[in-house]
This record gives structure tokens, sequence and C-alpha cells, in this order.
């Protein structure tokens, strides 16, 4: 079934994503190649964290970049989106200089082109490198509230928006299947209003916009060797690293620690931290994050939509992802895991905040 929803990133109007991979399964070792940067990227996600908080980034080969620029639904080949970037520089250095009253070096400005500055952060430690980071990362928080700011002015349904986001994730599972990654289920799902409600209702927080999992997939591979490989082709094929939510991961499945260049992964290296979440059975195991993907507005609207003043042609859709291996899947689903008692538990904590009364 999912294979007949499966169709090319150019259907989501981002740029097709390089070369397909070699099969995993040829190698006894499916993770040695990966290098410093695809590491890093690994981590940060099961980690949880924010590529604001970098010092510094490892691409090594052009290739490298421009591949992260079609994950963020920007085409290196297209001349209108070399100008955003630079456009994307000139606001990003006005704020260095204007509000943090900080000069950049001239090169990293104006002179290098835009596809080799993620390559001088990448390489050195002196006031170049320094400055490219600073610049790359207040670039990357332009580009996200621009697409966030133009959303808010289109007419485009979450339907349409949420159509899009589904159909590039299903051709990242063919990329999975071509790969010889073993997967078992591949599911997606959007929240219903009844849910929505029981959320919002548990949160400390009583707004929507908070709410990260409308929109759900669910990925289930047969061996906890399978883990990483997956996570690599899905932050190679589909997720921007850099859009990675942080502080929205529950990682209970692998320890980041024993991930190295050039070292396999086994089940001897499985996370032991508990469950995160206040509502799950005690031997709960999951790896979840959430990611703000990018959704390029030439398949869901017109030019003449896009109000006067816009540069952006990108706008931003949360999904929910969670990775699981068979044997833990199937754990999951038994005793005090399963999810009719995680729900049974959420409806009571709901019950008891509506019927709380006054303290005296």
């Amino acid at each position: 079934m999912v294979a007949c929803w499966a169709t090319s990133l150019k259907t989501l109007g981002c740029p097709r994503i390089l070369p397909p991979y070699r099969p995993m399964r040829e190698s006894s070792h499916p993770l040695s190649e990966l290098t410093l940067q695809n590491i890093n990227e690994i981590r940060l996600l099961l980690r949880g964290q924010s590529v604001i908080d970098w010092h510094r980034l490892a691409f090594t080969q052009k290739d490298e970049v421009i591949r992260l620029l079609a994950l963020n639904c920007i085409d290196y080949s297209d001349p209108d989106d070399r100008q955003r970037l630079e456009t994307l520089r000139a606001q990003a250095v006005a704020y260095i200089a204007d509000v943090l009253n900080m000069r950049l070096d001239s090169h990293v400005a104006t002179k290098v082109p835009w596809v080799e500055l993620p390559l001088l952060a990448s390489t050195g430690s002196g006031t170049r490198q320094r400055h490219a980071c600073m610049l790359l990362k207040v670039m990357h928080i332009i580009y996200h509230l621009d697409a966030r700011e133009l959303r808010t002015t289109l007419a485009i349904s979450e339907h349409d928006l949420y159509s899009r986001v589904e159909e590039s994730v299903t051709s990242m599972f063919d990329a999975l299947r071509a790969a010889g990654v073993p997967v078992v289920e591949f599911s997606w799902s959007r929240k219903v209003r009844t849910s929505l409600i029981t959320k919002l209702l548990l949160k400390r927080e009583t707004s929507a916009a908070r709410v990260f999992d409308r929109l759900r997939f669910r990925l289930i591979v047969k061996d906890p060797e399978d883990l990483l490989p997956t996570l690599q082709i899905m932050l190679q094929r589909c997720i921007p690293f850099n859009y990675v939510v942080p502080n929205q991961t529950v990682n209970t499945l692998v320890n980041v620690d024993r991930l190295r260049t050039g070292l396999d992964f086994e089940a001897s290296q499985l996370a032991e931290e508990p469950a995160a979440n206040e509502f799950s059975g005690r031997e709960f195991r999951v790896l979840n994050f959430i990611a703000d993907l990018p959704v390029r507005l030439s398949k869901i609207a017109t030019e003449s939509e896009v109000p006067e003043g816009f540069h952006s042609r990108v706008v931003f859709v949360l999904a929910e992802f969670q990775i699981l291996d068979a044997a833990t899947a199937a754990s999951n689903e038994s005793g005090d895991n399963s999810h009719a008692k995680y729900k049974n538990r959420q409806h009571q904590h709901v019950r008891m905040r509506l019927l709380r009364e006054p303290r005296s």
C-alpha cells in the first residue's frame, strides 16, 4: 500500500536529492563510512540539540552543501534561489552589524561564494571560520522566520500542506528499501480532534500552536542495528538536520555516547534511560523526535498568491517521527506499555485536572 503513495521529491517542489545509496547490507559495517558531519547530525537528532549551539560544521565537499540546500528546498542550480541566498546573507550581515554591533570579516560577509560558506565554517579555527558559523546561524533563523511569516498570510489548507509532506516522506521510505534497510512497518496519521483536545487539556500551556505531533510518521525496522542506518538515510533524504526541533527528542533506544566514526551499532549499545513521557509505561522504549519540514510553494500556491514583499517561497510543517525496532515495538504494545493503558492514564489525568477543587 505504501509503495502506491511513494513519489519523488519533485512532487513536493523540492530539488531531487543526489544519487541512490549503495545497499547497506553489502557491508558488515554499514556505518563504517559515516563522515564526521553524518555523526554530528545524528547526535543532534538523538540528543534534541540545536544547531545554533554548534561552533563548527564538518563538511568537506560542495556536493554535501548542495544536498543540504536541497533538503531545505533550495535549488542551488536555480538563479532565483541563489539570489535568495545572497539576500539572506545581506540581511544576516546587517543584523550582526546593526543589532549586535559586531563586524564580520569582509571575505565572509560579501566575497566568498555562498556554497563555500559551510566549507569555511568547517575548516580551521580562525576568525573566518567562526564568522562563517555565526553568519550561517543568523541566515538559518531568518530563512525560517520568513517562511513562518509567509505561512500566516497564505490561504493554504493544512490538508494540502500535510499531503505534500506525506508524499515526501513516503519517497524516503522507497530510499530506505532501496538501501537494504529491512523496514517491517511504515505508517502515518494525523492527530484527530479528540486527541488534540486531550493533549491541550494535559499541557500547561493551552496553545494549539504548541502541539507538535498533528502529523505523525511511524517506522519499524527489523533489528536494533538497523536504527542508525535508518536515521542516516532520513537525514540525507528527507529531514534537514538543522530543523530538527530542539528539546523535543525522546530517545530511550540509542546510546549516543557510543556513536563514533567508523563504529558499527550493536544491540548492546542501547540506551537505558527511562521513558520521558509521564503517561508511558515504565518499560516503554522509543526514539521520537519532531522536525520542521520545508515545503516548496510551487505545487500548492501560485506566484500571484504570494504577497508583495515576501522573498520566501517555502513554508514549514511540523511532523513527528517515531522509530523502533520490531522487538521493542512488540514490547511497547504489551501490558502496562500498551497504547490503551497510555490513553487511560491520560484521560484519568484530564478528569482529575478538570474536577480539581480550589485549594483552601
